[in-house]
Order: structure tokens, then C-alpha cells, then sequence
């Protein structure tokens, strides 16, 4: 009889596997951005951003385009959470929902407190948090970190985004086309209908979802809330009959094949396109620059302040409990890392400034700054934090 034997992963396999792989991946992607803009290619650089491609320049095709299937997979990810995982109940969703909120309001106003005028339409710059970044460098912390934070801050990553999502849809549009408006909302009582009868394979949903793109980019709000609006008509039921509930499911099915494209193509192609800052050609006053200051502290001090002073307000009115094994210590360590906001700020920098580039190039320098110093500092308050649940290391 033939013996079974254990076949130990790949390299290749265990890095792909990683929760930390993709925000590596993105990293290297905006250093890479950074050299070349600071390098004698950043001219050509800029030029192939600009270049049109049909009818749309290349950076936006990336921008509007290739960020929508990125939208897509937030989407996904709310539903599910919401009708079938963290977020399926108020005691689960209380203690991240009202973290959330505050990891939103307090670097806003962080950010007003430096910008009024034109420069005040950033405040949803430092609002948001990446949850790839912010996963990932929790994740190189292994068991040194309980479970129940790992979960925790993946919900308010989740409640984040929908509320960046929000804000893009109210605070971010431009002038509104009412036909294009009216065929969209056509196209979704489609998808909607199609939930409804029962129709299980995702083609059908993917070719709509392509004609709500074009009309929603037509229509005067932002290209990539189709993603979100198609998600949220994908079914979460597997097709009647197949035991495989999970795998059978069209939006689980659709959420696992979008993963690896997403965290290691499309996000890092965004990267790439967004974060070169050509340091050498701005002037010294950009460093300390309202909109630099206001993003790289509303990130950094507004992040901790209103996620853990919402947390522990909400522990103690008994609103919430603390998540299992965790201190003051490590909720701090984790509102830190909520200040990593590099993929969603640095959208929200795009359509809040558009054609400013000097603008533009301010808030990046804050999010860049304000990001490394809250992953830093976050990891290095967990890592310090004392570990006390089954399952720590020995030290």
C-alpha cells in the first residue's frame, strides 16, 4: 500500500499564503514608485500616467478602472462580514463599529485643526486605514498578538472602508448626469432581480457589472462605487443542492478568485502609479505644509486617540467588551496600526485634489510619513506588550 507522505509547501506557496505578503508587496511597490520619481525616469514616469489610452489617460484607467475590482473585494468582504461573519451582530460589530466611528471623526478633525479653505476638502485623507497593510504587520507578530485583536481589527478595517465608501459617494462626486444616473439604476434592479430568481453563476453579474462601470463612470460619481454597488448584489447562497455551502456560494467563490489578483496586481499597480513623490523638485515648506502636518497626524495622533479613546469609552459605559486576553497596551498597539492608511488615503487624495499636484504631493508626503511612523510604533507597542493567553510564545 503506497504511503501518504507529507509534502511540505513551497517557498513560493508560503509567501503567497502569507497575511503579510501583500502589504510586502505593496511596499516595495511605493518605494519602487518613490525612486523613480526622484530619479532621472520620474519625467517619463509622469508621461506614461498621462498617456491616453481610448479614452482614458493610463492613470486613470488604474484609478478608475483597475481600482474597482479593489472596490469589488471591499464589497464582498462588508457583505459577508456582515450577513455571515464578525459583523453578523450587535455584540460582535459594537466594539469595532464604535472604534471605527472614532478612527474616522478624530483624524478629521485633527485635520481641520491645521487646514481651512480650499485645503480642508482633505479631511477624509487620514480617515481611512488599510487593511492590508495594517494585517500585514500584525501578522509578522504571530502568536505574540491574541486571536481576538487579530479580529477585532479586521472588522474595523471592514466598518472603515464602508465608511470611506460612503464618504466617496456623498463628499467626492462631481457633477451628476441624470440619464447615465437612470440607466445605472436600471442596471442594478437587474442585479437585483437576478439575486432574487435565484441565478447562481457570476458571468451574467460580471458582464452587467462591467455596463454599471461605464455608466457610473459617466454619470458623475466615482468609477469605482460600481464595484462596491455589484458586490452587493452577488449571492452569498451556494446553488441549491450543493453540499459545499461555502465553496458553492457565488460571492465566496468570486471573493477567493479576486484575493491574489487584487493584493499582489491591482493594489500594487496603484501603488506604483500613485506614490512617487519627486521630493527634489518640491520646496522645503512642503514638509511642514498644512495639508502635510494634518495628514501625517491625523493619521498618526488622530488614529489612536479615536479608536482607543472610543474603544475604552465604550468598554466602560458597558456598551462592548474588551476582546479576550487583551490590555490597554495592546488596544493601543492596534489603534496604532489603524494610523496606516496608504491605499484608501491615498485614493481619497486623488479626488480631493484633482489637478493639484502640489497638493497632491502634500498629502502623500503625510501619509507616507504618518503610515511608517503608526506601523513602527504599533508593532513595537505589541511586541513590548505583555502576553498573557494560551498559546504565547515563551519568552
Amino acid at each position: 500500500m503506497a504511503q501518504h507522505r507529507h509534502i511540505q509547501p513551497s517557498a513560493l506557496r508560503r509567501f503567497l499564503d502569507g497575511q503579510s505578503s501583500a502589504g510586502l508587496v505593496l511596499m516595495g511597490a511605493a518605494a519602487l514608485a518613490l525612486a523613480i520619481a526622484n530619479s532621472p525616469l520620474g519625467p517619463g514616469y509622469e508621461a506614461l500616467l498621462h498617456a491616453y489610452l481610448g479614452p482614458l489617460s493610463l492613470g486613470h484607467w488604474i484609478n478608475d478602472g483597475l481600482m474597482a475590482v479593489f472596490f469589488l473585494l471591499v464589497g464582498l468582504e462588508i457583505k459577508r462580514e456582515v450577513l455571515d461573519g464578525q459583523l453578523s451582530t450587535w455584540p460582535r460589530r459594537a466594539l469595532p463599529s464604535i472604534a471605527a466611528a472614532g478612527g474616522m471623526m478624530v483624524p478629521a478633525l485633527v485635520y481641520l485643526a491645521f487646514n481651512s479653505g480650499p485645503t480642508a476638502h482633505g479631511w477624509a485623507i487620514p480617515a481611512a486605514t488599510d487593511i492590508a497593510f495594517a494585517l500585514g504587520v500584525i501578522s509578522l507578530l504571530g502568536r505574540r498578538v491574541p486571536a481576538s485583536l487579530r479580529v477585532f481589527l479586521t472588522a474595523l478595517a471592514i466598518i472603515d472602508d464602508l465608511g470611506a465608501v460612503i464618504i466617496i459617494a456623498l463628499f467626492y462626486t462631481a457633477g451628476l448626469s441624470l440619464p447615465d444616473l437612470a440607466g445605472a439604476a436600471v442596471v442594478v434592479a437587474i442585479l437585483a432581480g437576478m439575486n432574487r430568481l435565484g441565478v447562481r453563476r457570476l458571468p451574467p453579474y460580471l458582464l452587467l457589472g462591467l455596463v454599471l462601470w461605464v455608466l457610473v463612470l459617466r454619470s458623475g460619481v466615482h468609477a469605482t462605487l460600481a464595484g462596491v454597488i455589484l458586490a452587493f448584489t452577488i449571492p452569498l447562497q451556494a446553488t441549491p443542492g450543493r453540499p459545499d455551502a461555502a465553496s458553492g456560494s457565488p460571492l465566496h467563490r468570486l471573493e477567493h478568485g479576486l484575493h491574489l489578483p487584487v493584493g499582489f496586481l491591482v493594489v500594487p499597480i496603484f501603488g506604483l502609479a500613485n506614490a512617487g513623490v519627486p521630493f527634489l523638485g518640491l520646496p522645503a515648506e512642503a514638509l511642514a505644509a498644512p495639508v502635510t502636518l494634518g495628514v501625517g497626524l491625523g493619521l498618526l495622533v488622530g488614529k489612536l486617540v479615536g479608536v482607543l479613546g472610543f474603544s475604552m469609552l465604550a468598554i466602560r459605559l458597558g456598551l462592548a467588551d474588551m476582546p479576550a486576553y487583551a490590555g490597554r497596551l495592546q488596544m493601543a498597539g492596534t489603534a496604532l496600526l489603524c494610523g496606516i492608511g496608504f491605499t484608501m488615503s491615498l485614493f481619497i487624495t486623488l479626488l480631493a485634489f484633482p489637478g493639484d499636484p502640489l497638493l497632491q504631493a502634500q498629502a502623500k508626503i503625510g501619509i507616507l510619513g504618518g503610515s511608517l511612523l503608526a506601523g513602527l510604533l504599533g508593532y513595537g507597542l505589541l511586541r513590548l506588550a505583555p502576553q498573557d493567553w494560551p498559546g504565547t510564545p515563551s519568552r
